[in-house]
């Protein structure tokens, strides 16, 4: 047993990153899937790498690519491996690049695996480490995720408001989403995932409920070609 940040005892876990990066970013409309923009003279999917790279509690990188990728060219340290084995969904690529982690020895069922957007560049460190320290040793997970700041309004289908929901209770998900290799695993096995729209959706159907740990608004995701000039900002202000 070894003791954490805040002198708890705690398992000898790995802490595995997973980034999903077999997308083609369509409504970010650059010509090329988001996380191959290049931004302060890298990539976007670089910058996220590097997060991890440089974090100290991170003890390996998996990144998963589509069969067909044939852009990726970012230099890799020794915790970097690179998996092509994306699915057709984000959903299928996680659970393909943990498949892969556990076939090939590489996570055990106890070992923490943070799936990370390959298009959130910006992630706070102090933010990431919040994450490890609140939910490393939790068997529900945790999620990053920031309180909704902004009035909410449903839609009537024609462009015309609906109603106003009231935000009390409601959060907005970020990444990364921290669960134990066995758990994920489980939890993505189902035959259908077309209703996941993120790992803690899929552990949610299993009567499972993660942790939510508070993120940061600058934890921004590259989606629309606006997000562009505020990722730049940021990138250039760490």
């Amino acid at each position: 047993m070894e003791t954490d940040s805040r002198g708890r005892e705690c398992m000898n876990r790995q802490h595995i990153a997973l980034i999903p990066a077999a997308g083609v970013g369509t409504r970010f409309g650059a010509g090329k899937p988001k996380q191959y923009v290049e931004i302060n003279g890298k990539t976007v999917l670089q910058h996220t790498i590097e997060i991890f790279e440089q974090h100290p509690r991170i003890d390996l990188i998996a990144v998963i690519l589509s069969p067909e990728d044939s852009v990726f060219q970012t230099a890799l340290s020794e915790k970097v491996r690179v998996f092509r084995v994306g699915g057709a969904s984000r959903a299928e690529t996680v659970r393909n690049g943990v498949s892969v982690l556990l076939e090939q020895g590489l996570a055990e069922a106890q070992d923490n695996i943070l799936v990370h957007d390959a298009a959130r560049c910006c992630l706070p460190s102090e933010a990431l480490t919040r994450l490890l320290d609140e939910a490393e040793e939790s068997n529900e997970g945790g999620i990053l995720a920031i309180p909704v700041a902004d009035t909410l309004k449903r839609s009537d289908g024609s462009h015309h408001i609906d109603e106003t929901v009231a935000r009390v209770g409601l959060w907005q998900a970020q990444t990364p989403q921290l669960f134990q290799t066995a758990l994920l695993h489980r939890a993505l096995s189902a035959e259908d995932l077309s209703g996941i729209t993120d790992e803690a959706s899929a552990v949610e159907k299993l009567g499972v409920q993660p942790l939510l740990v508070q993120g940061d608004t600058r934890n921004l995701k590259l989606t629309l070609p606006q997000d562009e000039f505020i990722v730049r900002l940021l990138l250039q202000a760490v």
